[in-house]
């Protein structure tokens, strides 16, 4: 009788039953110490597999498998299969087995030397789970992300941390078992990970949700990106993406335009579908529906979408401008124009935030997901861009055809803030490190911020606009890879001190954003910095024109004769944003008009002048803003002549110059424009150092440093 007890006792605990009588159905989180929970100060409640215990409700019983520093591989230096959490996993003969393996495996003493037997290792232990149980159902983890604190970071583990991941999504393609994603939801969140490995508790419930989503298919039914909505423009002229969010293998119906498309939705909730390219026009109506909910939009449209971002001369309202009035007539006009205006809800103003504005800077909720406005509707002018709507004026009016701008502009924020995590991860770790402290953000950008986090308890664990990556995380990634024409770009206040760094950065944020949207044409039209008294703007302005003759698709305004000499924000924003346009419909629409001001081309050195020939010089004429350098090596205030598309520039006592330069006042009332009244950029060009004799009149030298080569 005795051992009749005992036998029915462990029959009890080995198959739990529900509050209904039916067998619990057993679920083993098996991993290393993110499954274990370590670093949770109350891993027994806040653990993943206890909150997902939770999610999932009685009829489940989840039990915690996981072991701190164990490897994946069979011979790693503490292998998960040698361990008692593995024998009592396989004991526990689960139903469904979700295994997050890996993280350790990136160590010296694992990956080097047996990375090829990874694969074959991770098969063998999911066999294992096969043999326990054969009805067992099995899923694998893309693992959780390892950021830049990391003491190996740059030594081996963000290399290895990836080549694992492939050979994790590899093993779920050889073995048929369903990956679940547990890099991404995280990667976007630094601050959930105290010491750059381990999850917090938040972090914790993210992990638990996907796994929840896994095991029963539900992810909240059918959810659309909030930049859907009445009055949205879709690009013109390519296949129209549409994707968004559903329960598993839920059939998604989508009619556009009379055309009808159907999907299912991944197992991981994800569904997308295509539709042709189509022309201009509109307005339509665009409609999704699955078993459970349907949703409508009207007034949609088809044509040209552009992204208009930076800091705050982009931010800059229509109701701050000078021409507030004027722009608002002009919109009652414009019905082809469309707004979308993700406004900062916490602004970066000389002031401590609270703590709610703390935490839903946390949670990437600082931009505004609002509503498509009309330019008819005189209130959505006037809190939209200045720079961008006037840009949008111009082209809806040239095009005739629908324009719909999306603008996130955020004051103060930095050009690394709009880089993503994964292209510094890989190309600049170090701007990433204690952020707030480190010489590689500017100091005015890392004071504001300090004062912003004042009441944080841990500041250097808080997010920020001015952050590296936080704005692509808060601005772009919300776009859900949004289909549009290109950027429109005015920012570098905040990176101005440093233009060498500036140019290495907002390369890699042109690389990031057409990795992100696939697009790797998308053109770049940027805004040269205004006049300003701050003493490194000439050379910052004469980088900026470097780095856009230089990068593919990529062109600039010059705006130093809209500047304010006090005022960093100059009221004058319609030439701004008619000068962008004018880009715009030159290059990405292949307009024939003039575009941008002189530029010199090359320059011919004579022993008491230099001559500059310029290109968009029809119509040349100035009255100031020229120095020439003579042997000295000090400038002096120099006379410049017109002489067809060429500049005569000499200064009274100056023989055998070596270096000429324009507009060099960081405050400049230089005029140089051509007949269209663009006008020229700053710009310095120095004589070639082989010259040693002064030169004939008609023998050119090629442009040197300080003037760039034109793209062809």
């Amino acid at each position: 009788m005795k051992k009749l007890l005992v036998f029915a006792l462990a029959l009890l605990i080995a198959l739990p039953l529900s509050a209904n009588g039916k067998k619990k159905i057993r679920v083993a989180c098996v991993g290393n110490s993110v499954t274990y929970g370590a670093g949770i100060q109350d891993r027994e409640h806040d653990s993943y597999p206890a909150q997902l215990q939770r999610m999932l409700g009685e009829e489940y019983d989840v039990r915690n498998f996981g072991h701190s520093g164990t490897t994946l591989l069979f011979k790693g230096f503490r292998p998960y299969v040698k361990t008692d959490e593995y024998k009592a996993a396989i004991d526990f003969k689960a139903d469904l087995v979700i295994i997050h393996l890996g993280l350790n495996d990136t160590d010296p003493r694992a990956w080097p030397d047996h990375r090829e037997e990874f694969v074959g290792d991770y098969l063998a232990l999911i066999d294992s789970f096969r043999v326990a149980n054969p009805k067992a159902k099995i899923w694998i983890c893309r693992m959780t992300p390892i950021f830049h604190d990391h003491k190996r970071f740059d030594s081996g583990t963000r290399d290895w941390h990836a080549q694992i991941q492939q050979a994790i999504e590899q093993t779920s393609r050889f073995a048929g078992v369903q990956l679940i994603d547990f890099y991404d939801p995280l990667h976007q969140h630094p601050e959930m990970f105290p010491d750059a490995l381990h999850p917090n508790p938040a972090g914790a419930r993210i992990l638990a949700t996907k796994v929840y989503g896994a095991i029963t298919g539900w992810f909240g039914g059918l959810q659309l990106p909030e930049l859907y909505g009445n009055g949205m423009v879709l690009q013109r002229n390519r296949p129209i993406t549409l994707r968004g969010i559903a329960d598993a293998g839920e059939k998604v119906k989508v009619v556009f335009d009379g055309q009808k498309q159907e999907t299912k939705a991944a197992l991981d909730g994800t569904w997308r579908v295509s539709f042709p390219p189509h022309n201009a026009g509109g307005p339509f109506t665009l409609s999704f529906a699955t078993k459970s909910r349907k949703a409508e939009y009207n007034d949609v449209y088809v044509g040209e979408v552009w992204i208009c971002s930076g800091q705050s001369n982009m931010e800059f309202r229509v109701d701050q401008a000078n021409t507030t009035e004027q722009d608002v007539n002009d919109g009652k006009r414009l019905s082809l124009l469309h707004l979308y205006n993700m406004s900062p809800e916490v602004t970066t103003d000389n002031r401590e935030w609270t703590l709610d504005e703390i935490a839903k800077v946390n949670r990437l909720d600082l931009l505004q997901k609002g509503l498509w406005a009309s330019a008819t509707d005189a209130e959505a002018v006037k809190k939209f861009s200045a720079v961008a709507y006037n840009f949008g004026r111009v082209l809806a009016d040239s095009l005739q055809v629908p324009v719909g701008l999306i603008c996130n502009a955020v004051g103060g924020t930095t050009t690394e803030s709009w880089v993503s995590r994964t292209v510094l991860e890989n190309k600049y770790s170090m701007i990433l490190r204690n952020w707030l402290n480190n010489d590689h953000t500017q100091a005015w950008a890392r004071g504001r911020a300090q004062l912003n986090l004042k009441r944080s308890e841990r500041p250097e664990m808080q997010r920020h606009p001015y952050q590296p990556s936080y704005m692509f995380e808060a601005g772009i990634l919300p776009l859900q890879k949004y289909d549009v024409q290109g950027v429109i770009w005015y920012q570098g206040e905040s990176n101005a001190d440093k233009p060498e760094l500036h140019e290495k950065l907002f390369t890699l944020l042109e690389k990031s954003w057409r990795r992100y949207f696939h697009n790797r044409n998308m053109p770049f039209y940027t805004v040269q910095l205004s006049s300003l008294n701050r003493t490194h703007f000439p050379k910052f302005r004469q980088s900026q024109q470097q780095l856009a003759d230089r990068l593919p698709n990529t062109y600039m305004v010059v705006t130093s004769d809209l500047g304010n000499p006090t005022d960093v924000h100059p009221r004058s924003k319609r030439p701004v944003g008619e000068r962008l346009a004018a880009q715009a419909l030159r290059h990405s629409y292949n307009y024939n008009i003039e575009d941008e001001g002189p530029k010199p081309a090359n320059a011919e050195w004579e022993n008491n002048y230099v001559r500059i020939n310029f290109t968009h010089a029809d119509g040349m004429t100035l009255t100031y803003g020229f120095e020439l350098m003579g042997p000295d090596g000090r400038y002096h205030k120099a006379q410049a002549k017109v002489e067809g598309t060429a500049i005569i520039v000499s200064a009274d006592g100056v023989k055998n110059p070596i270096a000429v330069r324009y507009a060099w006042e960081p405050y400049t009332t230089a005029d140089l424009t051509n007949a269209q009244g663009f006008p020229a950029s700053t710009f310095e060009m120095k004589r070639p150092l082989h010259s040693a004799k002064p030169q004939r009149h008609d023998r050119k030298t090629d442009v040197v440093s300080g003037a760039s080569p034109q793209k062809k």
